[in-house]
């Protein structure tokens, strides 16, 4: 293998940032969308961990990761009718139904997910763009899955969708001001029903990313806490999806430096550096965070918001 020193070190954060922020990407466009009709879901760390353990199951069990994927989807949109669901039953407070499903996902998870602790199921297939040349390592960093692809056409359609067609209006509009998407006919429980569905089934594919390629195995920690950090990222991206994908990969990066370090021979304190999206996730609540100027471009029914 070519050592190429120092240049290693971005190099890595290049290609980590790639992998690292593929799941953030989906969770957080998802999650972008459901708040922007009103609602925030705190669940959808429940919902990543039970997206990887039934993409990784299925994808197990009939030899596909596709067919695994699309099941993790599926999953998620169910949790997410769930969540939506429950959310517009008088009296219910969303934050509170969030925490409720996100330990109950987890729960799910751990409890049916034990018996695929150790079978290998099939990889979800990447595109080779570092094929040009002969350093191993650039031909890693430039590995890149096809869901990072896909969760970069997603980014730019939900943000067209959202500015400039009629669901995109409507989404909106309920998130806004419930009293005047009602005054326009607008059924507002609908809304926030479907754009959760929405937000669910892609934490959902998020989470199947994450076992069935990187990290690639099914295990318990397997999120880290990926569904908690991406609700900070899309309210450091100002609910805008566009934005989502510049921010998953700023966190994607972060979470590559400890690892970077490490490739080039760092062998002292670059264990600090795994907590860096930890860090960046608690650095961006306390930057975004005011007590006397709301929140720019925050829909104004959001609990958060109130």
């Amino acid at each position: 293998m070519t050592d190429i020193g120092l240049w290693g070190v971005p190099l890595a954060i290049l290609g980590g940032a790639i992998r690292v922020s593929t799941p953030f990407i989906f969770v957080s466009v998802g999650e972008c969308l459901t708040e922007r009709s009103g609602r925030i879901n705190l669940g959808l760390e429940g919902t990543l961990v039970f997206g990887a353990m039934s993409g990784y199951a299925v994808a197990y069990h009939t030899g596909s990761a596709w067919i695994g994927t699309f099941a993790a989807g599926c999953f998620g949109l169910l949790f997410g009718l769930f969540h939506g669901w429950i959310c517009k039953l008088p009296k219910v407070n969303d934050i509170a139904i969030g925490i409720a499903l996100m330990i109950f996902g987890s729960g799910l998870a751990f409890f049916f997910g034990k018996p695929y602790v150790q079978p290998v199921a099939p990889d979800l297939p990447a595109i080779p763009f570092g094929w040009w040349s002969d350093v191993a390592q650039i031909r890693a960093a430039l590995n890149v899955n096809v869901l990072f692809l896909a969760g970069i056409v997603l980014a730019i359609a939900a943000s067209w969708m959202l500015k400039n067609t009629r669901i995109g209006l409507t989404i909106r509009v309920a998130g806004d001001s419930a009293d005047a998407a009602r005054a326009l006919g607008i059924n507002v429980n609908h809304v926030r029903l479907w754009s959760t569905a929405a937000g669910g089934a892609l934490a959902g594919v998020g989470g199947a990313y994450l076992s069935l390629y990187y990290p690639g195995s099914w295990t318990e920690g397997i999120s880290s806490g990926q569904g908690l950090m991406a609700v900070a990222l899309v309210i450091f991206a100002r609910w805008s999806p566009v934005n989502c994908l510049y921010a998953s990969l700023l966190f994607g990066g972060a979470g590559a430096l400890g690892p970077a370090l490490q490739s080039v021979g760092v062998t002292q304190g670059y264990y600090l550096f795994y907590a860096a999206p930890y860090v960046l996730t608690l650095g961006l609540l306390i930057a975004t965070s005011s007590t006397t100027r709301q929140m720019t471009a925050a829909p104004g029914e959001l609990s958060i918001t109130k």
